[in-house]
């Protein structure tokens, strides 16, 4: 039998079996938590001049404007077999078959639209500069987004394709039919006995991939160019352009949605989209990362030419910049009474 890893038999996605709370609700706050943290810290580091009255405004109308774009924008892509048109009270409604369930489905692309949003209108009401609200979230999100991601490894969720490599784990639930040629053929490659209906290959954990790079990696680069940001708005398209490329290459070994399968069919092919057939066969993640790519080479292209881009990285301290001009008027009327 091929080596791979089990999936931890101790990990429950229940926090006290039983009750309605989740890790996966756990790790939201985590994430909102992380980037509260090291966004507070570059207010302080920056003396960026915002109260924390209206630093928690900012977080509250950002988290609830984020989730309401996840859950919508999953909801019209990727649930759209639900109901949720007739009866769109469905749509934040979480209980389902009388039990309590939560929101399900979030889409972190539909996060980033609801997010960039309560951003410009934020800024817009209280004459905030949005490029610099938006490098100091880049710099403070993707760590908390590793958060999210751990919540779907330990639901058991969102796992990767079939592989024979040496990263392989085993998923409870990610069974496949032992009815497909493909899959029996593939078992005996491996080495595992299709006993039964149904025979649980290998996969990537992906989750975890995407926990690593597009969380910690990405957020290590930004973290360092936070204090090296050629002008306003420039971690913000680093960020859009990070995400979206580690995102698109990691999609490669991630299983597509079973009722999506591919948008784009570049290469046609009768393997299913548990296992890897083309790099010319694109998942709607892709599509959407691709999207942001393009949108973040467009916005740096723009931001490098707008008026007021020269990066502030620190502010002088309140009051400062009045007695910086006081003292500047002493002096000059000292060197007229001189002359």
């Amino acid at each position: 039998m091929i080596l791979a890893v089990q999936f931890p038999s101790w990990l429950r996605p229940e926090i006290i079996p039983g009750l309605p709370f989740r890790w996966y609700g756990l790790m939201y706050l985590v994430a909102f938590g992380i980037a509260w943290l090291l966004y507070r810290q570059q207010v302080r580091e920056r003396n960026f001049p915002i109260s924390e009255e209206q630093l928690s405004s900012l977080f509250f109308w950002g988290i609830l404007s984020l989730v309401l774009g996840a859950r919508i924008l999953s909801t019209m892509v990727y649930e759209t077999h639900v109901a949720y048109y007739r009866q769109p009270w469905l749509v934040f409604w979480p209980f389902q078959n009388g039990r309590f369930t939560g929101l399900s489905g979030m889409s972190y692309h539909g996060g980033v639209i609801g997010g960039i949003l309560a951003i410009l209108i934020y800024s817009a009401r209280h004459r905030f500069d949005y490029r610099e609200i938006g490098d100091m979230f880049a710099a403070s999100i993707p760590l908390g987004y590793t958060a999210g991601r751990l919540g779907n490894f330990i639901n058991g969720e969102l796992y990767g394709r079939v592989t024979s490599g040496p990263l392989g784990m085993i998923f409870p639930g990610a069974e496949l039919s032992t009815r497909e040629r493909w899959v029996r053929e593939l078992a005996e490659k491996m080495n595992i006995p299709a006993v039964g209906d149904f025979v649980n290959l290998p996969r990537h954990p992906s989750q975890l991939y995407e926990a690593l790079f597009e969380g910690v990696v990405l957020w290590i680069i930004i973290w360092l160019l936070r204090n090296k940001k050629p002008f306003k708005g420039f971690l913000v398209g680093i960020y859009l352009a990070g995400y979206g490329f580690f995102r698109f290459l990691i999609e490669y070994f991630r299983e597509p949605d079973a009722d999506l399968g591919y948008r784009i069919t570049l290469v046609k092919t009768r393997v299913p989209p548990a296992l890897f057939t083309s790099p010319f066969n694109f998942s709607t993640g892709q599509i959407f990362c691709f999207a942001m790519i393009v949108l973040a080479l467009v916005w740096l292209l723009i931001a490098s030419r707008l008026p007021d881009r020269e990066p502030v990285r620190v502010y002088p301290p309140a009051g400062g910049d009045a007695a910086e001009r006081k003292e500047e008027s002493r002096q000059t009327k000292r060197g007229t009474r001189k002359n």
